[in-house]
């Protein structure tokens, strides 16, 4: 309980302050009477109850946290604020359970972009709203966010950052304080939002729209405020902003950071990871869609072109838009496009899947072994560029990746098990723990995840969680010797 009751203070608090994010739906609601501002009214006032009970029942145990604190506070928030979360969309939609309100929660915080909502054109439009400013609250992260502005938690920061960010280079320091960091990367965040929204206006959307989805696109989400997402608007101009705004976000914000605090461009020249995602996210685009042009889906290139781009593109950043069904592709399309996101995205972006440093560091490492058994003595140091990579981090990765691979087959397991066909299951086991969204079969891109019964549903949303804290910091506090002094 010494460890517990001090990181419920903390927890108490960042509940309560979470209301704050309900003011814009609020304030949407009421200056477009869509009815819904009830809802909201009864979600804030939910926090501020458990926020402030929660407060005064563990005042006393306030004190600075540890670094197993840490990872309790981050595991704490992200599975009790979904549950906060969902208040609006139970109060609002007739019929909704509280499972499939938590599942469209957590895929809103987590940034996946799942759903299992249809009629989301007739839905009140601040409720779209609030669903991808879930997505926006949580594309950097929610712990980070409060590294950042709310110093006054008395949280230790460091150990808040290196639990939450995505990516194996956890110890790179930007800046002499972990708390400027995060601000410098929020700032950005902000500047990127808010030019994605004026771009997505110029394209043709409405105010409304372009902020809807410019919260989906900036912390790669996928959320719509249309079932047909982004095909809804039939627009090349709006595409092509989503294409180039998703691109943004699947580069690693620490390179952002340093082009900006530079004020010069050369910094994604040298960021092997940018290179690399660049290139990897080009081939894919232009080989899917000559390879939609060749077998005839499409009868000229250009219209090939539009939709291999934009979906391919979509999917391997973990964004989730559609502006067509790609579920009736032939298969080897969307099976290649789920392949993309289990690794495409760069190391520190808004982005799921392992990343690409990763994916690289593994393919150096599997030919660093096969030389070794031809020269057993040589020294051959894994190189990322110039850099050295420290064996430990290499040894790190490989246990993340038998943790991934682990994780994913249970996952798909237990969804077949509980009577799904393979290819819904396998694909859902890939688009929720690579925090994608849309899958193949019964969740493919024209469906909702609606079709779960209860049980998938919550291992979905397990599954959710576990991808967006990289799969160690949620198991970590499962281990018992975390919970040993």
């Amino acid at each position: 309980m010494n460890r517990v009751l001090p990181v419920l203070n903390v927890l108490a608090r960042i509940v309560a302050l979470f209301g704050v994010a309900l003011v814009p739906p609020i304030a949407v609601s009421l200056w477009i009477a869509d009815g819904a501002h009830g809802a909201y009214d009864e979600a804030l006032a939910v926090c501020l109850v458990l926020g402030g009970a929660g407060y005064a029942a563990t005042r006393r145990f306030r004190r600075e946290l540890s670094a197993r604190d840490g990872f309790l506070l981050v595991v704490s928030v992200w599975v009790m604020l979904p549950a906060v979360a969902s208040l609006p969309l139970l109060f609002a939609v007739p019929g909704l359970s509280f499972t499939d309100a938590y599942f469209e929660a957590t895929s809103g915080l987590t940034a996946t972009g799942a759903t299992v909502l249809s009629g989301l054109d007739t839905l009140p439009r601040s409720l779209n709203l609030w669903r991808t400013e879930l997505h926006w609250i949580g594309g950097l992260g929610i712990i980070v966010l409060a590294v950042a502005i709310l110093p006054l938690l008395g949280v230790g920061g460091r150990q808040l950052y290196r639990a939450e960010m995505p990516g194996p280079m956890k110890e790179t320091k930007l800046t002499p304080r972990i708390a400027e960091t995060a601000k410098g990367f929020w700032l950005i965040y902000v500047g990127f939002t808010a030019a994605c929204v004026v771009a997505y206006r110029a394209a043709g959307m409405d105010w409304l729209d372009a902020v809807i989805h410019a919260f989906s696109t900036l912390a790669l989400g996928g959320f719509s405020s249309y079932d047909a997402s982004l095909g809804h608007f039939d627009s090349v101009a709006v595409e092509a902003v989503a294409v180039f705004f998703m691109v943004i976000a699947g580069l690693s914000y620490g390179t952002h950071f340093l082009a900006v605090s530079r004020r010069t461009l050369r910094p994604y020249a040298f960021d092997s990871e940018a290179r690399a995602f660049v290139v990897v996210l080009g081939a894919s685009c232009i080989g899917i869609s000559l390879y939609l042009w060749v077998t005839g889906v499409y009868a000229d290139f250009g219209t090939a072109l539009r939709y291999g781009v934009f979906n391919t593109a979509s999917i391997a950043t973990t964004l989730g838009f559609s502006n067509t069904d790609y579920g009736q592709w032939p298969v080897f399309a969307p099976l290649w496009m789920l392949f993309l996101c289990t690794f495409a995205t760069c190391s520190a972006s808004t982005g799921g899947g392992i990343k690409l440093v990763r994916a690289r560091l593994l393919v150096k490492q599997m030919f660093r072994e096969t030389s070794l058994l031809v020269h057993p003595r040589a020294e051959l140091p894994v190189r990322l560029g110039q850099q050295v990579v420290p064996p430990r981090v290499v040894f790190a990765i490989l246990a993340f990746m038998s943790f991934y691979g682990t994780s994913l087959l249970v996952v798909v397991f237990l969804l077949t098990v509980s009577g799904l066909d393979l290819l819904t299951a396998l694909s859902a086991a890939v688009a929720c723990l690579n925090n994608t969204g849309p899958g193949l079969g019964q969740v493919g891109p024209a469906t909702t995840y609606a079709v779960l019964n209860d049980f998938q549903t919550w291992v979905c949303s397990i599954a959710m969680l576990l991808g967006r804290l990289e799969l160690f910091t949620l198991v970590v506090v499962l281990n018992p010797r975390f919970w040993r002094p």
